[in-house]
């Protein structure tokens, strides 16, 4: 897959999927990774995810979001990308359709912050 095809994808799916797509024109590093997984599997792993995120006080942008859109999408397979920001310490996943047609879902994680 190619940047420009990629960045082609993203549309309002959740509010990280513009900060996904800048990212991507910025250059930030990406990849989409084959074989596809059960929605609903992911939807698990993203909530238990959610959870721990939310006890350390890490940020996120739209995570609750994403994790509702995977479960949405139940038995449907999707494939898994990333995107690291070139210039934050954000990395954006995204979760595309078996064909990598569509972003189903985006969500974007920082390290958490030394207070």
């Amino acid at each position: 897959m190619t940047r420009d095809g990629l960045a082609a994808l993203f549309g309002e799916q959740t509010t990280a999927c513009g900060p996904a797509r800048d990212a991507l024109h910025a250059g930030g590093a990406f990849t989409v990774w084959d074989g596809p997984v059960p929605a609903h599997q992911l939807a698990h792993i993203y909530r238990s995810r959610l959870r721990r995120i939310r006890k350390r006080g890490q940020p996120t942008l739209a995570l609750a979001a994403t994790v509702d859109l995977l479960e949405q999408a139940g038995e449907e397979l999707l494939r898994i990308g990333r995107i690291d920001a070139p210039d934050t310490p954000w990395t954006f996943l995204l979760f595309l359709d078996a064909a990598a047609t569509t972003v189903v879902a985006c969500t974007g994680v920082a390290p958490r912050e030394n207070s």
